[in-house]
C-alpha cells in the first residue's frame, strides 16, 4: 500500500498503459480520477474499482475537459496529489515522405494537440490542486523522446517536446510541484491508436508483432507489458522516496540506448562462465 491515501489523476486511463497505471495505483491504496474519451473504458473502470475511481468523459485537446477532471477529482476525493498526463496517439512510424501533402498540416495539429497540448493543458488545469498538496506530475514520454525509429517524424517530434515540458515545468513549478517523466518502449497489452488524419484511428498497436520485433533488439531480451511498466509510476508518485526527484526522465524501455554495435547484449558470456553450474 505504497500510495495509501494518495489521489491521482490519469488521462487516457481507460485502456492500455493508462489502465494498467490505474489498476496498480488502486491496488497500492490510491484513489484515482480518470479523464478519457471512451465511455466503454470508463464504464469498465467503474465496474472494476467502484468508488476508488472517479471517471470523466472528455477530450484532452480542450482545457474545459481538464478543468472538469481536476474539479471532479478534488470534489470526490478532497485533493490531488499526482497528475499523470498519459493519453496519446501514434503515427505508426509514418515517414515524412509518405505523409500526403493534403493531410500533413492536419496530422501535425492532431498529433501535437493530443500528445503535447493535452499534457500542457492537464498541468495547467491541475496547478491549484497540486500547489495545495505539494504534489507531482509524471508525464508519459516514450523511447521516441530520445531515439529515432520509435515513430515517424510527427510522433518523435512530439515526444521530444514532452521532454522539454518536463524540464521547463520542473523549473517553473519548483519547489512546490515535482515534475518528471517516464519513457517506456513498445509495450504488450496496449491498444494505442493512430491519427485520424492518417486514417489510422481504428488501427491498434496490438496488430503489430512487437514482441517478436523487440526480442532481438532489446538488451533485456523481451518486450515488457503495460502492467510491468506501471510500477515506475508508483515509485515516482511515492512521496517519501522521491524528495529530490524532479526534472528527470526515466528510460524504461528495455535498455534501448545501451545496445552494442555488434548485438543487443553480451549475456552469452555469462552463460559460458556460469550456465553449467
Amino acid at each position: 500500500m505504497k500510495l495509501k491515501d494518495e489521489v491521482a489523476l490519469v488521462t487516457g486511463g481507460g485502456a492500455g498503459l493508462g489502465r494498467a497505471i490505474v489498476d496498480r495505483f488502486v491496488s497500492e491504496g490510491a484513489r484515482v480520477a480518470v479523464l478519457d474519451r471512451s465511455a466503454d473504458g470508463l464504464s469498465a473502470l467503474k465496474e472494476a474499482h467502484g468508488d476508488a475511481v472517479a471517471v470523466i468523459e472528455g477530450d484532452v485537446r480542450f482545457l474545459d475537459s481538464h478543468r472538469e477532471a481536476a474539479a471532479k477529482c478534488v470534489e470526490q476525493f478532497g485533493k490531488l496529489d499526482c497528475l499523470i498526463p498519459n493519453a496519446g496517439v501514434w503515427d505508426y512510424s509514418t515517414a515524412l515522405v509518405d505523409t500526403p501533402d493534403k493531410v500533413i498540416e492536419e496530422a501535425f495539429d492532431e498529433m501535437f494537440s493530443i500528445n503535447v497540448k493535452g499534457y500542457l493543458l492537464a498541468a495547467k488545469a491541475s496547478l491549484p490542486a497540486l500547489y495545495d498538496s505539494k504534489g507531482s506530475i509524471t508525464f508519459t514520454v516514450s523511447n521516441a523522446g530520445f531515439y529515432p525509429g520509435g515513430g515517424g517524424a510527427l510522433y518523435t517530434a512530439a515526444k521530444h517536446a514532452v521532454v522539454g515540458l518536463v524540464k521547463q515545468l520542473a523549473f517553473e513549478l519548483g519547489p512546490h510541484i515535482r515534475v518528471n517523466g517516464i519513457a517506456p518502449g513498445g509495450l504488450g497489452g496496449t491498444d494505442l491508436r493512430g491519427l485520424k488524419s492518417l486514417d489510422l484511428q481504428d488501427t491498434s498497436i496490438s496488430t503489430i508483432p512487437l514482441a517478436d520485433m523487440l526480442a532481438g533488439v532489446l538488451p533485456t531480451g523481451r518486450m515488457a507489458t503495460a502492467t510491468e511498466s506501471a510500477g515506475a509510476y508508483v515509485f515516482f508518485a511515492t512521496r517519501a522516496d522521491t524528495v529530490p526527484l524532479t526534472g528527470s526522465v526515466l528510460n524504461f524501455d528495455g535498455g534501448m540506448g545501451v545496445r552494442g554495435l555488434d548485438g543487443t547484449n553480451r549475456g552469452a558470456l555469462l552463460d559460458q562462465h556460469f550456465g553449467q553450474k
